[in-house]
C-alpha cells in the first residue's frame, strides 16, 4: 500500500513534538538509499531532505571525493582526467555502502560504471530521479563546477548525456519522475515510492554447470530490461512467442526491454502443442541466423511450456548454444518447465524424443500474467505444483491442500507462493542431478505422473489433453499403481485423487471420457525416453511425500490396472 508521506511539522514552529520518522519497509530497511540521475536533476536537494524525513545520514558522493582528494572536482578532472575521478569515485562509494545505512547523493556518471552499478545493487536501493531536459537545463543555468557543462552548448551536452545514460539508469530499482515541483514535493514522491517499493522474490538456483535466479513477482514484464542488463553479454536479443501470449505480453516486454536500451526482435509461432516441431523449430533458427545472430546474442522464450521447450532447443542448437532466457506465462510453465534446463520439440515417436540440456541465464515468472490464463490452463499448471508436494515435501502437499482451490480460483499472493515453493522444491532436486544421470531417484523423481501421462498425450493428440491434465491423471494412476504393488496405502491414493479433482483436474481415465487401449497406451510407454534396456521405468510412491524410481514393474501389472481403470484391451 502506498503511503502519503508529509513533511514532519517543526518543534519550535508548532510547539508540538516532532513526529518519529515513518518506518521503511522491510525491503527499504536496512540499505543504504542511492540517488542517481544526471547533473541537475536535484539529487543533493532531495537526498537532504529525504534523509531528515527518514530519519537516515546525508552523504554526498561529489562532496565526499572532493574531501578526500583535497581538491574540487573540476581540479580532478583537469589534472588527472575523467578516468582516475571514476576509479576514485568507486572507491568512495564503496565506502560509503560499506558503512550504515545512510541517503547517498551520487554524481551523474557513478551509476554508469559497471563496478558502482553492482555494489549498488547489492547494498542499497537506487532511485532514478527522471527529470526532462528543460527542467535540468534551467537547473545547471550558470555553474561553473560541472566540468563536463565547461566545454560547448549546455543544452547539447544534456541531450547526448540523456541518450547515452538513460537507458542505464533505467536499472535503477525505483524511478520517479520529477518535473518543476518545488523539492519538498519531489521528496514526498521519492519517500512514497521507496514505502510502496517491493522487489520481486528471488531464488538461486545453483548446479554444477551454471548458476541463475528465478524472479517472481508481478509486473515484471516492465523491468525485464533492468533484470536482464546485468546477466547477458548484449543488448541484443530475440523473443520467440506465440501467437496467443503476442497480443497480451509482448507489447509490455518489449517496451520494458526498450527501457534499458535492448533490442528486441520478435518471432511469432503458432499457438499449441503441434509447434515443437522440426519445421517450426527450423524456422526459428533460420530466422535467427538470416539476421546474422552472434553467440552473445539472446534468445528469449515468452509463452508457455511449448515456447520454453521450443525455444530453448533452438538457443542451444543454434551457433552450438546462445543465451537463453526463460520468461513464461502459465502457471505450468512457472512451477516446472521454465526450471532446470530441459529443451526440446516433439517427433512422430514421442513426446521431447529431441532436445538438449540448456540452463537459462535468468528465469522471470511475472505473476500478473497469470491473471490472462483460463481456468482450465490454471487448474493445469496446478497439476505441477502439487506433484513437488507428493513427490518430497508432505507439507507443502498439505498446503496444497489448504490453499489449492485459492491458486486455481487467482488468489495473486498464493500463486507467486505456489511458484516460489515449487520452484525451490524443483530447484533442489535438479541441483543434486542436472542431467538425470542417477540410476534411482534424483531427477527422474520429477517424472511422477509423466510416464502414462505422456503415454495419453501421444494417444490423445499432443494438444487434445493438455499436459498437466495428463500429468494429473497420471499421477492418479500412478499412486493406484502404487497401491496395488503394496507400495503406499489406498488411501492415500485415494487422498491424491480427491484433491485433484476438488481443483478441477481430472485424476481418472474415466474423467477423459474416450475409450482407451491398454494395449496402445503400453506401446507408448515403451517408446518413452524414461525406458531402460527395454524395462518399464515409472515414478511410484510408498506414501505422500515418498516418491521413488523403479524399473522392475511387471507389464502385466500396467495392464492390469489400465483395464480396471476403464481400458479396453
Amino acid at each position: 500500500m502506498t503511503r502519503n508521506i508529509m513533511p514532519r511539522p517543526s518543534g519550535l514552529a508548532t510547539g508540538l513534538q516532532e513526529t518519529a520518522p515513518p518506518p521503511l519497509p522491510a525491503a527499504v530497511a536496512g540499505r543504504s538509499i542511492a540517488l542517481v540521475g544526471l547533473m541537475g536533476a536535484g539529487k543533493t536537494s532531495i537526498g537532504r531532505r529525504l534523509a531528515a524525513r527518514l530519519g537516515l545520514p546525508f552523504r554526498d558522493a561529489d562532496a565526499e571525493i572532493e574531501l578526500a582528494a583535497g581538491c574540487t572536482i573540476p581540479e580532478i578532472f583537469q589534472r588527472y582526467g575523467e578516468s582516475e575521478f571514476r576509479a576514485g569515485e568507486r572507491r568512495v562509494i564503496a565506502r560509503l555502502l560499506a558503512g550504515d545505512p545512510t541517503v547517498l547523493a551520487t554524481g551523474g556518471g557513478a551509476f554508469m560504471d559497471p563496478q558502482t552499478r553492482a555494489s549498488l545493487r547489492r547494498e542499497a536501493v537506487s532511485v532514478w530521479l527522471r527529470c526532462p531536459l528543460p527542467t535540468l537545463l534551467r537547473r545547471v543555468a550558470g555553474r561553473s563546477h560541472r566540468p563536463l557543462l565547461n566545454d560547448g552548448d549546455a543544452e547539447e551536452t544534456l541531450r547526448r548525456l540523456m541518450q547515452q545514460r538513460d537507458t542505464t539508469y533505467a536499472e535503477a530499482d525505483v524511478i520517479v519522475q520529477c518535473g518543476d515541483e518545488s523539492p519538498e514535493v519531489t521528496t514526498g514522491l521519492v519517500a512514497e515510492a521507496l514505502l510502496s517499493w517491493r522487489p520481486p522474490r528471488r531464488l538461486t538456483v545453483a548446479l554444477a554447470s551454471a548458476q541463475y535466479d528465478v524472479i517472481v513477482g508481478p509486473g515484471l514484464l516492465a523491468r525485464a530490461g533492468a533484470l536482464l542488463a546485468p546477466v547477458l553479454p548484449q543488448k541484443r536479443v530475440f523473443v520467440v512467442t506465440d501467437a496467443t501470449v503476442a497480443p497480451l505480453h509482448l507489447p509490455a516486454l518489449l517496451v520494458g526491454l526498450e527501457q534499458t536500451g535492448f533490442a528486441a526482435t520478435p518471432i511469432t509461432v503458432p499457438s499449441g502443442e503441434a509447434s515443437k516441431c522440426l519445421d517450426v523449430f527450423a524456422d526459428i533458427t533460420d530466422r535467427i541466423l538470416d539476421a546474422a545472430a552472434e553467440r552473445r546474442t539472446a534468445v528469449l522464450a515468452l509463452g508457455g511450456g511449448v515456447v520454453g521447450d521450443l525455444a530453448g532447443f533452438a538457443a542451444a542448437a543454434t551457433l552450438r548454444g546462445l543465451p537463453f532466457v526463460q520468461v513464461p506465462t502459465t502457471l505450468l510453465a512457472q512451477v516446472d518447465s521454465s526450471v532446470g534446463g530441459k529443451t526440446g520439440i516433439n517427433t512422430r515417436h514421442g513426446k521431447n524424443l529431441l532436445g538438449a540440456f540448456h540452463q537459462p541465464r535468468m528465469v522471470i515468472a511475472d505473476t500478473a500474467t497469470l491473471a490472462t490464463l483460463p481456468p482450465r490452463e490454471l487448474a493445469a499448471g496446478y497439476a505441477e505444483i502439487a506433484k513437488a508436494g507428493l513427490i518430497g515435501d508432505a507439507a507443502f502437499f498439505a498446503w496444497c491442500e489448504a490453499n489449492g482451490a485459492a491458486v486455481v480460483g487467482g488468489d495473486a499472493a498464493l500463486q507467486a507462493e505456489a511458484v516460489l515453493r515449487a520452484c525451490a522444491f524443483k530447484a533442489q532436486v535438479v541441483g543434486d542431478d542436472e542431467r538425470e544421470e542417477k540410476p534411482s531417484g534424483g531427477r527422474a523423481l520429477l517424472n511422477l505422473g509423466h510416464t502414462f501421462g505422456h503415454a495419453l498425450e501421444a494417444e490423445l493428440g499432443f494438444g487434445t489433453i493438455l499436459h498437466g491434465e495428463a500429468v494429473a491423471v497420471g499421477i492418479g494412476l500412478a499412486f493406484r499403481l502404487s497401491s496395488r504393488l503394496g507400495l503406499c496405502a489406498p488411501e492415500d491414493a485415494e487422498r491424491v485423487v480427491a484433491h485433484l479433482e476438488a481443483v478441477g483436474l481430472p485424476a481418472e481415465l474415466r474423467h477423459l471420457n474416450r475409450r482407451l487401449s491398454a494395449e496402445r497406451l503400453l506401446l507408448h510407454m515403451r517408446r518413452d525416453k524414461k525406458t531402460r534396456d527395454g524395462r518399464l521405468t515409472f515414478v511410484l510412491v510408498q506414501g505422500i511425500g515418498q516418491a521413488v524410481t523403479r524399473d522392475d514393474v511387471p507389464a502385466p501389472e500396467v495392464t492390469a490396472l489400465l483395464r480396471a481403470e476403464g481400458c479396453g484391451a
